[in-house]
């Protein structure tokens, strides 16, 4: 499918490399991603404004989504935002998009949180809103079809073989990057990717009215 003009998805492009260019002049990188990136821990009696923030901790989701650790983390998110957001804000349109990059944001971020609460390592960058698109687009764009499992519908039991899927390589890569699972937050890889699972029908609804 021809990408088509998609203003949501390349201005949040814009904002995370301006974000990233302007922390780095700054010197202010790590400062950001203590102070402004997820951190499980800091869930509980602090959820206003823990010490040491920029911003309340029911924020923190959506500010590490526009934080990166290097170059190649954002070059890398980068390219797979505007590749397949392109070709998805068209059907879906931006309002649409927007609901999916933030509940892919939050849901990311809910996993990575389920996975370990008590962590004091910083969660950034945009995979869990990106792994909401591509569930999305995966669903969309497959022409793979999967047979009805009794009661369940055929595009469920697609989702589900393919959130399977999608687990099983979040699982391959975490075992490969060794002890705790690397430095690579695949929960929230997968608790976006089921957000936008579930999410795709709904949001094609909303856009087309119920057709």
């Amino acid at each position: 499918m021809k990408p088509q003009a998609a203003p949501l998805v390349t201005g949040y492009a814009v904002a995370c490399v301006l974000v990233f260019v302007l922390l780095a002049i700054a010197g202010l990188q790590l400062d950001a991603i203590v102070r402004a990136g997820f951190i499980p821990a800091r869930s509980g009696t602090e959820l206003i404004l823990p010490p040491g923030t920029f911003v309340p901790f029911a924020l923190t989701p959506l500010t590490a989504a526009f934080l990166h650790g290097g170059v190649l983390h954002l070059v890398f998110n980068l390219v797979i935002l505007l590749y397949i957001g392109r070709q998805l804000e068209g059907p879906l349109g931006s309002r649409a998009m927007a609901v999916l990059l933030l509940v892919g944001a939050y849901a990311g971020a809910l996993a990575h949180w389920l996975a370990d609460p008590q962590s004091h390592v910083p969660m950034i960058g945009a995979s869990g809103a990106i792994s909401a698109l591509l569930a999305v687009f995966a669903l969309i764009f497959s022409r793979s079809q999967a047979p009805a499992i009794g009661p369940i519908p055929s595009h469920w039991v697609r989702a589900l073989w393919l959130a399977a899927a999608w687990i099983g390589i979040q699982l391959l890569i975490g075992f490969a990057g060794g002890a705790g699972f690397g430095a690579i937050a695949i929960w929230a890889h997968v608790g976006g990717f089921v957000a936008g699972l579930i999410l795709a029908r709904p949001l094609l609804r909303w856009r087309f009215g119920g057709r």
